[in-house]
């Protein structure tokens, strides 16, 4: 009963958590174009500095941009903060439900590093503080001013930490940290910048001064950040259903490889919202794409199983034997792990039958990137493993 109560506890929040995220990336994107597209106003007027028209809903839009406005007007002022504090808060709160809670499933892995469910958390904690206090540091340094600098110095340290973390904890839960490392720095960015930025501007209007300039300037960098920030930040969001990316054994540099698509995809549209010419962007972010396919499928069944697999019958018994000690105990109609309720993902695999509808996936999974079962808790060995792709390259059977 305390797993299924869980369970409903960790949808809500990942609802919350997509629904947050989506009104929060939806505000970036909009205020990061219209700062784009605004055009020098058509009338003189104190403190105005840009404007646009623009059609939606069956009617036309003028937006204008003011640096300074008559106090009367702060009345009615609308704060663009809750989306970015909501969709951090949802996504700590499934860190906790899930992988901390869990952290002897999801977190620790035995063949990665051999720590203690404590210690795995506790990294996982770390790895959020220490991203925002390195990333704020350089953030007030000079190299900050040089963008394109600053970018690959960034590049070279995510690609760091994510090389450390999957020598430490399972690949899932390190790519899922990167990730939330990120989403961390773009909260904090918020909280601690860009809205005391937005406050000492209110602050300057109603006592009727100007407003600090590199205040100003200086949130509005890292709102560009946050900006180029997101794609990467979605996919690692997503990238539990990709085991050929974070069960790799170049696992880093594929997530580097997917963070610069992801970066350059997005600067790609700023550009292009800018009114400046895109046409090498798209298809070089294409073409990165496709490498880093090339790249992992060339190293396909290239690992020491592969060269375990001999030659000769398969023996299915062995292979129903395996799925039931090692597989079964998650992937049955009425699982017994204390985790879950119903099997992950639909998968059950207590028949050779259903195993065989799955052979794809667990080659996928168990043998290539060796990521099944979570933490190798069920202790499959390497020999099994071979076992099982001996199995599915002959075909799956399922009788002797």
């Amino acid at each position: 009963m305390v797993s299924f109560a869980l369970d409903w506890v960790e949808l809500a929040a990942r609802w919350v958590h997509v629904i947050a995220g989506v009104a929060w990336i939806g505000t970036s994107f909009y205020f990061n174009w219209l700062n784009d597209r605004l055009a020098p106003p058509t009338r003189a007027e104190p403190g105005l500095v840009g404007e646009l028209w623009s059609v939606h809903g069956g009617g036309f839009y003028r937006a204008m941009k003011y640096d300074t406005v008559p106090t009367a007007t702060l009345s009615g002022l609308h704060w663009f903060k809750w989306e970015a504090y909501l969709t951090w808060v949802s996504g700590a709160s499934l860190l906790v439900l899930v992988y901390y809670l869990g952290a002897g499933t999801f977190m620790v892995d035995p063949a990665v590093a051999p720590i203690p469910p404590v210690g795995a958390v506790g990294i996982g904690v770390g790895t959020l503080a220490l991203g925002w206090l390195v990333y704020d540091r350089l953030c007030r340094t000079r190299l900050a001013r040089r963008g394109v600098a600053f970018a690959t110095l960034g590049l070279l340290l995510v690609s760091a930490l994510s090389y450390a973390l999957l020598h430490l904890i399972g690949p899932r839960a390190a790519y899922l940290h990167v990730g939330a490392m990120l989403g961390t720095i773009m909260a904090a960015n918020v909280f601690f910048v860009i809205i005391p930025a937005h406050v000492e501007l209110v602050r300057a209007v109603e006592a009727g001064r100007p407003p600090v300039r590199e205040v100003g300037e200086h949130a509005a960098m890292r709102s560009r950040h946050n900006n180029y920030l997101t794609l990467p930040v979605l996919f690692t969001m997503v990238s539990n259903h990709y085991p050929f990316a974070y069960g790799h054994r170049g696992a880093w540099a594929i997530l580097a490889g997917l963070f610069v698509v992801g970066a350059l995809t997005r600067h790609g549209f700023n550009v292009r919202n800018q009114g400046r010419r895109t046409g090498w962007i798209f298809p070089a972010a294409a073409l990165g794409m496709l490498a880093l396919a090339v790249v992992t499928a060339g190293t396909r069944g290239r690992g020491p199983l592969a060269l375990a697999t001999g030659e000769g019958p398969v023996d299915t018994e062995q292979v129903r034997e395996i799925l039931v000690a090692r597989c079964v105990t998650c992937h049955a109609e009425q699982p017994a792990h204390r985790l879950f309720d119903a099997p992950p993902a639909g998968i059950v695999l207590e028949t050779l039958e259903q195993a065989a509808a799955w052979a794809e996936r667990i080659e996928a999974v168990a043998v290539e990137s060796r990521i099944m079962p979570l933490g190798n808790f069920t202790g499959m060995t390497d020999e099994e493993r071979a076992v099982l792709a001996r199995w599915i390259a002959a075909g799956a059977p399922t009788g002797r």
